[in-house]
């Protein structure tokens, strides 16, 4: 169990803090500390629960040495003593170091992969997917960037999704996405399989990222209309290349300076991500997870319509549910990849 020396300091921060709070604070120092304070709020909760629970556990054992109350003590006691496993888990779990990107939003890339006009639709699809579940959870849904093709697939979708905890949901989706179903454009009825990738990255702020004039070129570039359609073509279009890495973004909407904030939007959030997996790649060299390590090349997981499935491999995950899972019912598949990584996590933590 954690040492209660180690909570003990935990609660003393949490009341220092709590005492800069009442007693007003500088402005700026308000927000970081609001925002460690609201961190720590939920710990220290079950800190004082357990705290709690071992003084009346260590009060029903003294009273066994009194013969008037030693019948009511022997009654107390295993209830007492069952609780004390589930409280240490949930503490546990408390005190695992949080993801500083887990309360941001988050931009999520689709793309089709192979399997051509197929792997477009399914692009479709799952960004339909995405959005009904952002619906289901009280999340904004902004595309910031969309090119769709012929028959109504996805050559391209980027869209920005806020609210509470959005990241700390959505990260386990980046990876490949493979479908295995009859095409709409196979007329033989054939199972063909295709794949999609996404790609999920916490939106970065300013402050997080500093991009130098002189690390990007900006091309403006004609844009046409939804579905490819050469009207009302603008020079609206803006395409920035970061030179040292090589990322190029392109934005199209009408107003090309809201293209040029948005570009500049989902450069940041990328170098941010490469920023942030280089710094877990050096912490965690020799650490494999199994739930992946978010890598677009990675295959995460099967829809299998023929069979009305869908399998996380991560996982080992597989539910009879898939127009629900489509209908942006995600709830199960993501409480089990978090589950998954909180067990992992404190496996590491504890070895």
């Amino acid at each position: 169990m954690v040492p209660l020396d180690k909570l003990a300091q935990i609660v003393e921060r949490f009341e220092f803090l709590e005492a800069q709070l009442n007693a007003g604070a500088a402005p700026a120092e308000i927000a970081r500390i609001s925002r460690e304070y609201t961190e720590l709020k939920p710990v220290v909760e079950q800190i004082r629960a357990y705290r709690q629970a071992l003084a009346d556990l260590a009060e029903a054992e003294a009273m066994l040495a009194d013969p008037e109350m030693k019948a009511l003590a022997e009654e107390e006691l295993p209830r007492l003593r069952s609780r004390l496993p589930e409280m240490e888990q949930a503490l546990r779990l408390a005190l695992l170091p949080k993801d500083a990107a887990d309360a941001r939003p988050a931009i999520l890339e689709i793309r089709p992969g192979t399997g051509g006009e197929e792997a477009a639709l399914f692009a479709a699809d799952l960004a339909r997917m995405y959005q009904r579940y952002a619906e289901r959870m009280g999340w904004r849904w902004e595309v910031l960037e969309q090119q769709t093709s012929d028959l109504g697939g996805l050559k391209e979708l980027v869209a920005l999704v806020s609210g509470d905890g959005v990241y700390a949901r959505l990260k386990y989706e980046s990876g490949v996405h493979r479908v295995q179903r009859v095409p709409e454009t196979e007329a033989g009825g054939r199972i063909h399989t295709s794949a999609a990738t996404v790609a999920v990255l916490p939106e970065a702020e300013e402050v997080d990222i500093d991009i130098p004039a002189s690390d990007i070129r900006i091309d403006t570039m004609r844009s046409s209309g939804a579905g490819g359609q050469h009207v009302n073509t603008t020079d609206s279009a803006v395409r920035i290349t970061h030179i040292p890495t090589g990322i190029v973004v392109t934005s199209s909407e009408k107003s090309q300076h809201r293209n040029r904030e948005i570009a500049m939007q989902v450069l940041r959030s990328r170098l941010y991500e490469a920023e942030r997996e280089r710094l877990h790649a050096e912490r965690s060299a020799d650490r494999k997870s199994q739930v992946g390590t978010g890598d677009r090349s990675e295959r995460i997981r099967t829809y299998n319509f023929p069979q009305g499935r869908m399998t996380d491999h991560r996982i080992n995950l597989t539910l009879y549910a898939l127009p629900q899972i489509m209908g942006g019912d995600l709830g199960e598949v993501i409480d089990a990849l978090v589950a998954h990584d909180q067990a992992e996590r404190l496996a590491e933590m504890e070895a």
